[in-house]
């Protein structure tokens, strides 16, 4: 006889912020598939991102942690507000403890959620032999129509480092990325490749594929996270 499987479903809903309903058992063998397409969903979302839980059935109540995990993951970046939704008062009971605001329905949520203030410019780069010298031209152009200045270099050497990336390890044209919220600047390269960026190990500090070290120097924080288009997008934020 064989093992019954519990599955869980992440359902995208129309509507603004990014809405999707959770549907299925939360345990032990759906955890994480729960929580990556949770942050998947998330990498996409500009406004924000409310999660209808109503038909989600808990089966173990320390599981909810999961959702405080995504909370905190999706605060620095997208930087996006995340909230739950249900109008199930068992639910809710369970839910208020998570840290994450609990609404009873999506237009409460609506009403309840800040409105991130930001800016944000993007540009999908060609495969050439200057791709990399565009890339800091676009930057450049961006910091200064935004008046933040002391953030040029920093933000060069980041589109540098990641779009060199993306330019040595896939096929991809690099979509290159910068968002300005609340004093602290994004830096993003998106790409087709489900492949994360790592961290290599290496002595000879020449060698090519290390430029993510000189990233972690200068960034507040960095990432690589996959989106629902099937492809990753590589982060660093720089404060003010």
């Amino acid at each position: 006889m064989l093992a019954r499987h519990n599955s869980v479903w992440l359902v995208p809903r129309q509507g603004v912020p990014a809405r999707a309903s959770v549907v299925g058992v939360l345990d032990q063998t759906t955890y994480a598939q729960l929580r990556d397409g949770l942050l998947e969903f998330a990498v996409d979302s500009a406004d924000g991102v409310l999660i209808d839980v109503e038909r989600l059935e808990l089966r173990d109540r320390a599981l909810v942690r999961v959702f405080t995990l995504v909370a905190l993951r999706v605060r620095d970046w997208p930087a996006v507000p995340f909230a739950l939704v249900t109008g199930r008062p068992d639910q809710r009971a369970v839910l208020v403890g998570s840290g994450v605001p609990v609404y009873p329905d999506a237009a409460a949520a609506r009403a309840a959620l800040p409105s991130p203030a930001r800016r944000r410019a993007s540009r999908v780069l060609d495969r050439l032999p200057r791709t990399s010298a565009r890339a800091r031209g676009f930057v450049r152009a961006i910091c200064a129509e935004w008046m933040v200045p002391e953030l040029v270099e920093d933000a060069e050497l980041v589109a540098t480092e990641l779009v060199e990336n993306t330019l040595r390890h896939t096929g991809s044209a690099p979509h290159l990325a910068l968002e300005l919220r609340r004093g602290t600047l994004s830096v993003e390269v998106s790409d087709e490749s489900t492949r994360p960026a790592v961290l290599r190990e290496a002595l000879n500090l020449a060698e090519a594929g290390l430029g993510l070290r000189m990233v972690t120097k200068v960034a507040k924080r960095w990432g690589s996270s996959r989106s629902r288009s099937g492809g990753k997008t590589v982060w660093a934020l720089l404060a003010r």
